[in-house]
């Protein structure tokens, strides 16, 4: 069970569709990306990362993704994640294909 902090809570609104990414590194991180559209229809992001055990390691979340589709904001959080979870860049640029599970 993940321990969520202040980002998260701050973050969330049930009320909101969004699309989801999970993703266990070989580092035991485990990384959770979700982006949304607002009520008023700009692209927001959430990004998690938590130790194999749940606990929370760090988290942020953007509340406007300017002229960045859902997609785009799911591809740049989650090679965001990657790098902020291994400590040094990642390969990129990230796509479609790059998501092992986008929900």
């Amino acid at each position: 069970m993940r321990q969520r902090g202040s980002q998260y809570w701050d973050w969330a609104d049930c009320q909101l569709n969004s699309r989801c990414h999970d993703e266990k590194l070989s580092n035991g991180a485990e990384i959770d990306v979700q982006v949304r559209l607002s009520r008023e229809g700009v692209t927001q992001a959430f990004i998690g990362i938590y130790a194999d055990n749940g606990r929370m390691l760090y988290e942020e979340y953007h509340d406007a993704r300017e002229s960045e589709t859902m997609t785009q904001a799911m591809l740049w959080c989650v090679g965001r994640a990657r790098t902020l979870a291994t400590g040094h860049a990642s390969s990129g640029p990230w796509s479609i294909a790059s998501l092992h599970k986008v929900i």
